[in-house]
């Protein structure tokens, strides 16, 4: 037993010691190898169809810090410094550069994704990204974000940074929430700040003003709003409303056009009574879409399309015409056949006599 496995530790340790032998020359080789290998192509890959930053861009940052490349040998190049001035640029998050055996240089780009456009109170013009950065408007390309302007103190230097003020957290955070909720992202057109510091949502369908406050319990604010556009906007119309506050606690408080202030409960106990619904004469086919599609899943509103008459007037309609069908051909057969039913039996079996019938009648 004791030879036995004496001979298996053997076996093992030898196993070992050729496979690290077989690394180590595979490594040489690839090192002697790569020393042989000159640079013959370089591909750059940008994925995504927002280009912040072109191809030439990039070549332009290899020229300027390592010169020509292609014909060098890659031992003589330096990736890591290259990949390094290529991260330096405020449009790019991310990017990886390596060569392979047959002397190409590849070099991967991740864009920064723009979240939200600010505009501050100075007149600066400047993105926040998806991960709460800053980053410069770009002269190549435009996002298409959201935009945020008003009474907005957060500067920008012209470099990636974090944010500064609570209100651009407030604002980032909003905007974050939007963009993962399909129908908020097409119903809020931009946001504003008021003078108070109160975020303020313009939506694209309907004219009014939506109140936010700031980014506190952002999911039951917008949850609110959810519910009474269930609820009210389908009886009062999208235009009756001059502004929506939503930033009260399970509280929307509404100011008509009119500028009679009125409070709704989400319990819907306070909500106006019906009137004829009014839509907006431009109105955003995606919004709308999705609008209809909420107040399809939701049992309470179901009965309400089959509300207007149009569709009981066909019924009726129907119904009468069949009536003046049936009397025209029914009237003359009815008609003639009771007076004649008991004369004419008698006629049916014998034709040719009936008309002695009609003599002996007369005697």
């Amino acid at each position: 037993m004791l030879k036995q496995i004496k001979w298996r530790l053997v076996f093992k340790c030898f196993a070992w010691v050729i496979t690290l032998g077989g690394i180590a020359a595979l490594m040489s080789f690839v090192s002697v190898k790569k020393q042989s290998v000159k640079c013959t192509n370089i591909k750059i890959l940008i994925p995504g169809a927002d280009n912040f930053i072109e191809r030439e861009e990039i070549d332009a940052i290899l020229k300027q810090n390592e010169g020509q490349l292609i014909g060098r040998h890659l031992t003589s190049i330096n990736l890591h410094a290259i990949e390094e001035k290529i991260k330096a640029n405020p449009y790019i998050a991310l990017s990886t550069v390596y060569a392979d055996m047959d002397g190409v240089i590849h070099i991967e780009i991740n864009q920064r994704q723009p979240l939200l456009r600010i505009i501050n109170m100075t007149g600066q013009d400047f993105y926040i990204d998806k991960y709460g950065l800053k980053m410069p408007v770009s002269s190549n390309f435009t996002a298409n974000v959201l935009v945020a302007n008003g009474r907005i103190m957060e500067h920008f230097t012209g470099k990636v940074d974090t944010l500064i003020t609570k209100m651009a957290s407030d604002l980032y955070k909003t905007a974050l929430f939007l963009k993962k909720d399909s129908l908020w992202d097409s119903q809020i057109e931009q946001i504003f700040v008021n003078d108070k510091d109160d975020i303020e949502f313009i939506p694209r369908v309907g004219n009014q003003r939506i109140i936010l406050g700031n980014a506190d319990s952002l999911e039951t604010k917008m949850s609110n709003l959810l519910t009474f556009y269930k609820k009210a906007m389908p009886k009062v119309g999208w235009d009756t409303y001059k502004t929506i506050n939503i930033k009260y606690t399970n509280q929307i408080v509404c100011e008509k056009n009119n500028l009679d202030s009125v409070s709704s409960r989400l319990s819907g106990a306070n909500v106006p009574r019906p009137t004829p619904l009014t839509v907006r004469k431009v109105m955003d086919s995606i919004v709308k879409a999705e609008i209809a599609a909420e107040l399809r899943n939701n049992p309470e509103f179901k009965p309400a399309p089959v509300k207007p008459p149009a569709e009981v007037k066909p019924k009726t309609e129907v119904k009468v015409v069949k009536k003046p069908a049936a009397k025209p051909e029914k009237a003359p057969a009815v008609a003639k056949p009771k007076a004649e039913v008991k004369v004419v039996k008698k006629p049916v079996a014998k034709p040719e006599k009936a008309p002695q019938a009609k003599k002996t009648d007369k005697k």
